[in-house]
């Protein structure tokens, strides 16, 4: 494995768990078939610029400013992006392509990047253009389910 797979692994496992310690991180990592030392999770921490943050159970626990839960964008947020934003939803094959406004395709980007839409990899933004990658090979569904959210009929 190399260590941007690792790197990368690592801030997965920081966005879905609560991770106090780098020892709880070894395990996490083992879990998932990889063996890393202390130091060389301590050196990933700090090239994928994980800090500790106080969450609401009280305790310290590491994040990455782009995978902090405070930063996931609630549903309501979302529907509010979208209905102001996107102007067109289309589709083909696994790939679903969003038009809005120019200078408007990051925003909407990124609050989807946020809200974990079940169904989306991820996306790539232009100027007012998105693409949005389905993780079905037929990303009708997605392009529905982004419609809704829209206010598109």
């Amino acid at each position: 494995m190399s260590k941007v797979q690792r790197q990368a692994t690592i801030s997965r496992l920081i966005g879905e768990h609560e991770v106090t310690n780098q020892p709880q991180l070894i395990d996490l990592l083992a879990e998932h078939g990889i063996e890393a030392t202390q130091a060389t999770v301590s050196r990933d921490l700090d090239d994928i610029g994980a800090v500790k943050v106080r969450v609401p159970s009280g305790n310290t626990v590491y994040a990455i400013p782009e995978f902090a839960p405070n930063r996931l964008a609630p549903v309501d947020q979302l529907r509010r992006v979208m209905g102001e934003w996107v102007a067109e939803v289309a589709c083909s094959g696994n790939i679903v392509i969003l038009r809005t406004p120019p200078g408007c395709a990051h925003v909407v980007a990124s609050a989807l990047d946020r809200s974990r839409v079940d169904g989306l990899l991820g996306t790539v933004a232009g100027d007012d253009t998105l693409m949005c990658v389905s993780a079905s090979t037929d990303g009708t569904q997605l392009a529905d389910d982004l419609r809704d959210l829209a206010g598109l009929d």
